[in-house]
């Protein structure tokens, strides 16, 4: 999503530098060069800090309601956790936790589940300074457009974005890392608990094996905040699914979804608790 953000601005740049070095000797042209491609790199690292860097788990979500996968009650993260949550990694983690479970209930259509989930993330998001993005008029668009899945995706995809650029923008890349970190476990822990026969459903193994290009790309992303203690505790804390995805091919076993259920179980019970 971002590169393509990106892409489209340095197009437009590219463009309007030939149009302008045109009429310039080689000497003004090489300097023009230098100066618009350091202009370019800043609007690209601009842009890339303020997009929700993995497909959210929205999208992952609507994959699920796509192959008619039934909604399970109970399987969330309860809202009475809320308050186990005292410090800001912790809080950042299960933002991004509840935000998984936020688009699990919304696309769904499970009303009470979604005024749940958004009291927990209000009381998360206040915690971290962020109480504008989940207010009352999110949870009015949310309602408004129940019955409208794609448009769901883009409203919950907008406050994910707006989360990761929050904490971005304010120096809190390691913060935003983590509820990045913490919805994509959850999606994940979602996807392989939709049933006790989830391994026959057609489909299933085809989102988990494309969830191993977003989970590489989570480990590449925090290797610039590695020295930062939550940062390296949590890459940590995703071994066990590391070890998994390292020993995979191009397509899934059921023995292959089973060894990714437990890693990811394991994974999320000590975000969770």
């Amino acid at each position: 999503m971002k590169k393509i953000f990106a892409g489209a601005i340095i197009t437009m740049l590219i463009l309007s530098s030939v149009a302008y070095t045109s009429c310039k000797n080689r000497a003004a042209e090489k300097q023009q060069k230098t100066e618009e491609a350091g202009q370019v790199d800043k609007i690209e690292r601009q842009i890339e800090s303020n997009v929700y860097p993995l497909p959210t788990s929205a999208e992952v979500i609507k994959m699920l309601t796509d192959l008619e996968v039934g909604f399970i009650i109970g399987i969330s993260n309860p809202v009475e956790n809320v308050k186990k949550y005292f410090s800001s990694t912790t809080r950042a983690i299960n933002l991004g936790v509840y935000g998984a479970d936020l688009s699990y209930a919304t696309l769904y259509n499970m009303q009470q589940e979604v005024i749940n989930n958004m009291s927990a993330i209000r009381s998360l998001a206040n915690e971290l300074n962020m109480s504008t993005i989940y207010n009352e008029e999110l949870y009015e668009n949310i309602k408004k457009n129940f019955d409208n899945r794609d448009q769901l995706v883009d409203i919950l995809t907008k406050a994910f974005n707006e989360t990761y650029g929050y904490l971005a923008d304010n120096d809190q890349q390691p913060l935003a890392l983590l509820v990045v970190g913490g919805a994509w476990v959850e999606g994940m822990y979602l996807t392989t608990h939709v049933s006790e026969a989830a391994y026959q459903v057609a489909g299933i193994s085809k989102v988990l094996l494309e969830q191993k290009k977003s989970f590489d790309l989570f480990l590449e992303l925090t290797q610039p905040y590695i020295n930062d203690p939550s940062v390296s505790d949590f890459v940590k804390l995703l071994d066990p699914v590391k070890k998994v995805y390292e020993g995979l091919g191009t397509s899934l076993t059921d023995q292959n979804i089973k060894d990714i259920t437990a890693a990811i179980t394991a994974v999320r019970e000590k975000m969770v608790q």
